[in-house]
């Protein structure tokens, strides 16, 4: 058993335009003032961390991981949710995210495609410049608004979707290959893959991978009404990042998992700041240990009840609290004989059995 590495910080839910949280410095004294060993850093914005420099000069790199370092931070991972999600793009999507992409795109879903997958490309190899080994990210959504349909889908509609979204991941999972780095989609609803039979289809259709991996956020899976606990125990071998985030579901007679289209405090599924959900992290943290998980555990942040700077505060306390440093012996270690193979035969009956 190793060690999980924490707490770390997704900073998306941070960033504003006023300082200390408009300048990866200012943030970087922030989050570590709270305690933070290790920030999860978001790679739209280029004023913040420079995508394409990083992919191209270890210098810069260097001097992100020496600014950084002078209050005791690293990167735990880079972050291309926003660009992940536009390696596949359904129509509907197009208008809805054009904030996302560059307007020299014209709204074209081929050119937003080909952009976001670029993208992809240069975090695989500024991952590797930086050192880092895991990467996250969301699938995009072909298929997402297929997902509860009427009337019914057409026969064969999910397998070509899959396999769309498959030719759009493969050469971007060879590219993260090559570099050396997991790519941790972050299954969460409105994308793709967004539970474990999804990602499971994306496997096959992957050709299982070795770098389509998982970063694992509980509270997605219990909005969904999924046993988190037992998701561990299915996909523990490809949880390569960690959310720790919490939720909490609230069965009532007016509304469900889809919400009805009401605002977060209303909803019967809403996200909680760390504390103040439902999520079971004690036996999260327990089974991630179990398993080998050796990566970060890194906070985020989405509440639609406390304010996000207490969050931060209070999440760094309870992550620190929550990492188990694993037993080198035996808890019954005091009780055991010394063996030998003579004395185990006699134990067992064998040695008058023998000719």
């Amino acid at each position: 058993m190793t060690e999980i590495k924490g707490p770390g910080i997704f900073l998306a839910q941070f960033i504003e335009d006023e300082a200390p949280y408009n300048s990866l410095e200012g943030l970087a004294e922030w989050a570590s003032s709270l305690g933070y060993k290790a920030i999860q850093l978001p790679t739209h914005i280029e004023s913040l961390f420079d995508l394409a420099r990083a992919a191209q000069s270890k210098d810069y790199c260097e001097h992100i991981k020496a600014l950084l370092g002078r209050y005791n931070l690293v990167i735990s991972e880079l972050s291309t949710h926003i660009q992940g999600q536009l390696v596949a793009i359904a129509p509907c999507y197009v208008e809805m995210f054009a904030g996302f992409y560059p307007n020299t795109l014209n709204n074209d879903p081929d050119s937003i495609s080909l952009w976001a997958s670029e993208q992809l490309t240069l975090a695989a190899q500024a991952s590797k410049n930086l050192g880092l080994s895991a990467h996250a990210t969301f699938s995009g959504a072909l298929l997402w608004p297929m997902v509860y349909p009427w009337p019914q889908r057409p026969a064969g509609l999910v397998e070509q979707g899959f396999e769309a979204l498959a030719r759009r991941w493969m050469p971007i999972l060879e590219v993260f290959d090559i570099a050396g780095v997991d790519v941790c989609f972050e299954l969460h609803p409105a994308e793709d893959l967004h539970d474990g039979a999804s990602f499971e289809a994306f496997l096959r259709h992957v050709n299982h991978h070795p770098r389509a991996n998982i970063l694992y956020d509980p509270s997605h899976l219990h909005l969904q009404q999924l046993d988190y606990l037992a998701f561990i125990d299915l996909y523990h071998d490809r949880i390569k990042a960690f959310h720790v985030k919490d939720a909490e579901y609230r069965i009532n007679g007016r509304t469900g998992v889809y919400g009805g289209y009401l605002s977060w405090q209303d909803r019967a599924g809403r996200f909680r700041s760390l504390g103040d959900g439902q999520i079971d992290f004690s036996a999260i943290f327990s089974k991630l240990t179990q398993y080998g998980f050796d990566g970060w555990a890194v906070l985020e942040w989405e509440c639609c009840i406390k304010d996000p700077y207490i969050g931060a505060l209070q999440g760094a306390q309870i992550i620190k609290d929550l990492i188990i440093k694993p037993t080198s012996k035996a808890f019954d270690d005091f009780v055991g004989g010394a063996s030998c193979e003579k004395t185990n035969r006699r134990l067992l009956g064998l040695e008058e059995r023998e000719i």
